[in-house]
């Protein structure tokens, strides 16, 4: 397609490929599946308040990095050369980024912000200069994005050079710039500020990545219960450990796929401003979908190592906290795109809330029986109220 005297990167509106997944998007996902192993070994090998926070940043840090590219291939053709060659850069500036996680607060703090920098404000000065003259509404919204991530990066690498509290306030400060930017439009002196209209993103194609992201991070869980399984002796109680890590899984993966993915690409297919239903759905909601499935991988760990403790506090905040995150963003995510909050999801969160009585009595296997139980109630229950005949229960969530 050519555009203003020059070939244009845009993806072609209309056609078949508009929202079409590319086999190069997926090759980029790949590094984000080393990404989300680096981050659960983390968390679990560091699992105090500190290491918490810590592990918080990077999270956001990593879903950040990737869904930005996202919505960026949304505009961006990724069968153009110019921008095959992009994503490419990015997923080697990627390997550098997830290879970093386990010491990004210790001595490969400045490898970690480095390589973020270079991703989001390299990919945002390449589509500044593929929508020039061709999409100016976008040109000067990537403008202004721009301008956002450079500030951000002062305070990403300024932190990496510092130590102790002081990188971790500086850090703070710089996911609170990027995460406020959309909210408040981008806005910068002199470029003003975008608004709804502008972002007229393939509700489908930004769906489909979305929940691309999400098998990763549960296929992350498989892998790690598969892993473990297989380098441990082999006991009624370990195979009954295994069985309840996967079933947790498939339970995970039930709750955000059977209904939820489904009714959300159809919503924002036909609203009439995608693009803000997308930031709301797609860009903030699955934050804590994507920290919730970490966290579980987490409490998987606990399960296979410990299994005969005494449940206490500290493993509790991962078999219980992990699907509580997890329903929490599912919450958040159905009632942006449905105008009504799944019971099924609160009772769920209810009833794992109540397990927390049960820690004096219970050893950690069995809780995280308990925790799966619950999942496993949610999902039927979800699908039990939805796959009835009733119309309105599939256009606004179950009973």
């Amino acid at each position: 397609m050519v555009l203003g005297g020059r070939v244009s990167w845009l993806r072609a509106k209309g056609g078949k490929n508009e929202s079409k997944v590319s086999f190069v998007e997926l090759f980029f996902d790949l590094v984000f599946v080393f990404s989300i192993s680096q981050l659960a070994h983390s968390l679990a090998e560091h699992f105090t308040p500190l290491g918490a926070l810590e592990s918080v940043i990077l999270i956001f840090a990593v879903w950040w990095v990737w869904v930005f590219t996202a919505w960026v291939t949304n505009w961006l053709d990724p069968d153009r050369m110019p921008v095959r060659i992009m994503l490419f850069v990015l997923m080697f500036a990627g390997l550098i980024l997830s290879s970093a996680i386990p010491d990004a607060f210790g001595e490969k703090a400045i490898f970690f912000a480095g390589a973020y920098v270079f991703m989001q404000v390299g990919r945002s000065l390449f589509t500044v200069y593929a929508l020039r003259d061709v999409s100016p509404a976008n040109h000067r919204n990537f403008l202004r994005i721009t301008s956002w991530l450079v500030l951000s990066g002062v305070f990403w690498i300024v932190g990496a050079l510092m130590e102790g509290e002081m990188r971790v306030g500086l850090w703070l400060a710089a996911l609170a710039i990027e995460y406020s930017a959309p909210a408040l439009g981008f806005r910068v002196p002199g470029l003003g500020k975008s608004t709804a209209a502008d972002w007229d993103v393939s509700g489908a194609h930004i769906a489909e990545r979305c929940a691309l992201f999400i098998i990763i991070c549960l296929g992350e869980a498989v892998l790690q219960a598969g892993k473990t399984f297989a380098e441990q002796p082999v006991s009624p109680l370990i195979v009954a450990v295994f069985i309840t890590a996967f079933a947790g899984t498939v339970a995970l993966w039930w709750i955000y796929f059977q209904f939820g993915h489904e009714r959300a690409a159809h919503r924002i297919e036909h609203d009439d401003t995608p693009g803000s239903l997308a930031r709301q759905a797609f860009t903030y909601a699955h934050i804590p979908i994507l920290a919730g499935i970490i966290l579980s991988v987490v409490g998987d760990e606990f399960l296979f190592a410990h299994p005969h403790d005494q449940a206490d506090m500290h493993t509790a905040a991962a078999i219980l906290g992990g699907p509580a995150v997890f329903l929490i963003g599912n919450l958040w995510f159905k009632g942006v795109t449905t105008g009504r909050p799944p019971l099924s999801h609160l009772v769920g969160l209810v009833g794992l809330g109540l397990l927390l009585f049960t820690l004096p009595e219970v050893v950690v296997y069995q809780l995280g029986i308990l925790a799966t139980a619950v999942l496993v109630v949610v999902a039927i229950w979800e699908f039990a109220s939805l796959t009835r005949v009733v119309p309105s229960a599939r256009s606004t969530g179950d009973h």
